[in-house]
């Protein structure tokens, strides 16, 4: 009986209780591991030889032969042809994951994939140029990953406008069916789970919004029980400010907190990871590993700079269009610039803030702080107004609603009005007042001007004449801008081209 049993080789095909199996390799000669035709990884089944009762049960299987009567069309044939190259591929090389994709990865895509898996525990920033394909190395490391059962699911992390697109990346190119949780679909992801469930552990391919998870008792609940691999995407976004301490920046608190858990695996992306600032780079560095963050990259070492290199990669469009024999054509980017001619209604209530802004300038400020506060100030109003009727009534009524805010809060005070914040680093704010109130969560920017002079009520009540003469250009007959970008956008279209519009601020996009 056991010499009978012991002729079905690994990957010989064999039929036992009326299901077609293929045989597995197996480390103990009394027990024969099968793997059941079309089935997943997760079935497989182990025979105990000494207790089989039935030898004959069994027995070789092969294939039914096909007939003229399964004859069908070419196209079906192909694509028959095509899946059975495409689940050949896993067994040419070392990686599991490329006979489960839709594509074929580029060679220099593979690069992040051979970092990672050189790891213990993976800890990555990709920082790779706009269209290089981050999103694709990214997303090969965590299918590979899975492949291995190293992780058994894995969450993206990334702003709210862009988990819709890592959603369809998900789906198109790797078969991954992927959940979105943010505050619109939370509630009904609740009610399909047990009531003892997790949302976080439900669901095993999550994609997350950063905003929703990043305060509150949701940032502690998703920290305990995240997944065992983190995507981060737009990372640059959670740097921890300068002069910031761990927790004054709600993402990078968030992320703090992950990355000090043993054994979790952690994809950071983005195409700008310095702004400029050192420190803030190094707290993205930090988040890889704690000693990066104090290290002085300037004066480092050869033997430190490799060890980084070992966590950080960025290549330009340059560095790889011509990689090991292969050429990646980028698209080529036309910038042209083009003029219109502005209302004469906007023009005129434009030029009524532009005075207003030379005054908020011009004014005795108590120090430089101060006057810096005001300068972008005005500037960032300029930008607002200008960049639709929307935004500028928008911006026009926060800061409205701030200088209320500011008068009621310096009647009650007795703080002298001129001493700046002790818990600010006055200077650090100053520098990143444009930077915060441009980038992030779309918010438009709120009056930061403080310079103890009294606040005046008139001052709220010229602002609200100018949102409401705002409001009244709403339509294209005032907003030439718009009528121009319109026109352009229609124009596209009608040549087949599907372009994306991009704006500073949500309310021009709305």
């Amino acid at each position: 009986m056991m010499a009978t049993v012991f002729d079905y080789k690994p990957g010989s095909l064999v039929t036992f209780r009326n299901r077609p199996w293929v045989v597995l390799p197996s480390e103990d000669p009394e027990l024969m591991l099968l793997k059941p035709l079309g089935g997943s990884d997760e079935e497989i089944t182990g025979i105990y030889l000494p207790l089989l009762d039935n030898p004959h049960e069994l027995r070789h299987y092969d294939f039914v032969k096909p007939s003229a009567n399964d004859l069908g069309n070419f196209s079906s044939a192909k694509l028959l042809y095509n899946a059975a190259q495409l689940t050949f591929r896993n067994a040419a090389g070392p990686f599991r994951c490329l006979g489960k994709i839709s594509f074929r990865p580029r060679p220099y895509q593979m690069v992040p994939l051979i970092m990672a898996l050189k790891q213990d525990t993976t800890r990555l920033l990709i920082a790779d140029d706009v269209g290089v394909g981050k999103t694709i190395e990214a997303l090969l490391i965590a299918k590979e990953l899975y492949e291995r059962r190293e992780i058994n699911s894995f969450a993206v992390v990334c702003p709210p406008h862009l988990c819709d697109q890592w959603q369809d990346e998900l789906k198109d190119k790797f078969g991954i069916e992927a959940v979105i949780i943010r505050s619109g679909t939370a509630s009904s992801l609740e009610r399909q789970i047990k009531t003892h469930e997790n949302i976080f552990r439900a669901f095993p391919f999550q994609v997350i919004s950063i905003d929703y998870i990043k305060s509150g008792n949701k940032r502690q609940v998703f920290v305990d029980h995240c997944p065992k691999l983190i995507i981060v995407d737009e990372v640059h976004t959670c740097a921890r400010p300068a002069g910031a301490n761990d927790s004054q920046q709600q993402r990078y608190h968030l992320l703090h907190l992950i990355a000090k858990k043993p054994n979790q695996h952690l994809v950071l992306l983005t195409a700008t990871p310095h702004s400029g600032k050192q420190e803030e780079f190094q707290s993205l560095l930090g988040l890889l590993n704690p000693e990066f963050e104090n290290m002085d990259l300037l004066h480092s070492s050869q033997e430190e700079r490799k060890k980084i290199a070992g966590y950080f990669i960025q290549r330009r469009r340059g560095d790889v269009q011509n990689w090991l024999d292969e050429e990646t054509r980028f698209p080529v980017r036309i910038s042209i610039e083009r003029d219109y001619e502005i209302s004469e209604n906007y023009a005129a209530v434009f030029n009524d803030i532009l005075e207003y802004a030379r005054e908020i300038v011009r004014k005795n400020h108590s120090n430089t702080h101060s006057q810096r506060y005001a300068y972008w100030e005005a500037l960032a109003l300029l930008r607002g107004v200008m960049s639709s009727p929307a935004a500028g009534v928008s911006m026009l009524t926060r800061k409205t609603q701030n200088i209320l805010t500011r008068k009621a809060q310096k009647e009650k005070t007795t703080e002298r009005e001129d001493e700046p914040d002790s818990r600010l680093d006055v200077k650090a704010v100053a520098e990143r007042v444009i930077d915060i109130d441009f980038s992030y969560d779309d918010n438009l920017p709120l009056s930061v001007l403080d310079n103890g002079e009294a606040i005046r009520e008139s001052e709220a009540k010229q602002l609200l004449g100018y949102a409401k003469r705002l409001q009244a250009l709403y339509s294209i007959e005032h907003d030439h801008k718009a009528k121009e970008a319109l026109l352009l956008i229609k124009n596209f279209l009608n040549k087949g081209f599907k372009p994306f519009v991009f704006c500073r601020y949500i309310q021009t996009t709305n």
